[in-house]
C-alpha cells in the first residue's frame, strides 16, 4: 500500500484504519448491547480485518459529499455480511479452514453450530444496518435490494456454489467461467461497497460499479497469488490450498506472471472508471492499486 500523503488528506492506510475503527465501534455498539452469548462469536468474526469494503462505502460517500454518519451503518453492514461469508466459507463442509485473520476460525474457537448461527446472525444484522441508514426510504430499499442481489444466488452465495462445484468438475472451467465465478463470489460485494455512496446520495452508481468490478477482479487475483506464493504469517490463513483442492483460479490457468500482469491491468481499469470524479477520487485509485498488489 502506498504511504504518500495526498494533498490535505490522509494516506490510504490512515483512511482505511480510521474507517475500520469507526465501523468496528459501531458493530461493538450493536453487538455489545446483546445479552445473548452468540453475540460474542459474531463480534469475534468481524474483528481483525482490513476493512476494505467498509472503506469503499465510506470513501464513496465522501465522494458525494455525504457526512460520515450517513455511511457508517451501511459500512458496518458490509463488514457484517463479509464476516458471515467467511465464517461459513471456513466450515468443514466448505473450505475447512482452521485459521482466519491470524486466529482460530469461529467453528474452531467455539463449535460448528455456533459458527453457523453467528453467520446467520451477521447476515440478518447486515440488512438491519442498511435499513437503518439515515436517508430516505427509497434509498434504503435500493441499498438493501442491491445488497441482497450481491450476496445471494446471483452474487456471493452463487459464486461460492460454483467454486465448490468446480473442484470436482469433469471439465475445467474456461477463463470466462472462472471470471464469472469470481465476479460473483468476491467481486459482487466489493462492487456493492464501491457504489454504496452513490446509492446513498441518489446518484448514478454506474461509474463506481465499473470501478468496483475491476477492483474485485484484481483483488481476487492478488488473493490467489498470495495462496500460491505467500505464507500463513503473511495472510493470517492457511496457504497453498487452492492447487491441492483443484480450485478454479486465473493463477492456476494463466500462471503467476500472467496473472500478476492481469491484476495490474485491472487496477488501471478501475482507476480509469474514476475519471468522471477527477482528483477527488485519488484514494479510491490508491485502493485499486492496493487490491492488486497487497501482501496480506
Amino acid at each position: 500500500m502506498r504511504a504518500e500523503a495526498l494533498r490535505d488528506g490522509p494516506t490510504l492506510p490512515e483512511a482505511m484504519a480510521r474507517d475500520a475503527a469507526s465501523v468496528l465501534a459501531r458493530l461493538r455498539e450493536v453487538l455489545g448491547s446483546s445479552d445473548i452469548p452468540l453475540a460474542e462469536a459474531m463480534l469475534y468474526a468481524v474483528e481483525g480485518g482490513k476493512g476494505l469494503r467498509a472503506f469503499l462505502v465510506m470513501e464513496s460517500a465522501r465522494l458525494h459529499d455525504l457526512p460520515e454518519e450517513i455511511a457508517l451503518s451501511p459500512a458496518a453492514a458490509i463488514e457484517a455480511m463479509h464476516a458471515y461469508s467467511l465464517i461459513h466459507d471456513d466450515l468443514p463442509c466448505m473450505d475447512d479452514d482452521d485459521l482466519r485473520r491470524g486466529r482460530p476460525t469461529v467453528h474452531r474457537r467455539w463449535d460448528e453450530a455456533t459458527a453457523v448461527l453467528a453467520g446467520d446472525g451477521l447476515q440478518a444484522l447486515a440488512f438491519e444496518l442498511v435499513l437503518s441508514a439515515p436517508v430516505e426510504a427509497g434509498r434504503q430499499v435500493d441499498l438493501a435490494l442491491s445488497l441482497a442481489r450481491a450476496s445471494g444466488l446471483g452474487g456471493m452465495v452463487g459464486g461460492q456454489a460454483l467454486d465448490l462445484a468446480a473442484e470436482t468438475a469433469a471439465v475445467p472451467l474456461s477463463e470466462a467461467g472462472i471470471q464469472s465465478l469470481q465476479d460473483r463470489k468476491t467481486g459482487a460485494l466489493l462492487a456493492w461497497s464501491a457504489a454504496a455512496g452513490a446509492r446513498l446520495a441518489g446518484a448514478d452508481p454506474g461509474p463506481l460499479l465499473r470501478y468496483g468490478t475491476a477492483l474485485g477482479r484484481a483483488f481476487q487475483i492478488a488473493d490467489d497469488l498470495l495462496d500460491a506464493e505467500g505464507s500463513a504469517a503473511e495472510t493470517g490463513k492457511a496457504t497453498g490450498k487452492d492447487a491441492g483442492r483443484g480450485k478454479a483460479t486465473l493463477v492456476g490457468l494463466m500462471g503467476l506472471e500472467a496473472a500478476r500482469e492481469r491484476a495490474m491491468s485491472l487496477a488501471q481499469e478501475a482507476c480509469a472508471a474514476l475519471e468522471p470524479y477527477g482528483p477527488r477520487a485519488a484514494l479510491l485509485g490508491e485502493a485499486a492499486r492496493f487490491a492488486a498488489h497487497r501482501r496480506k
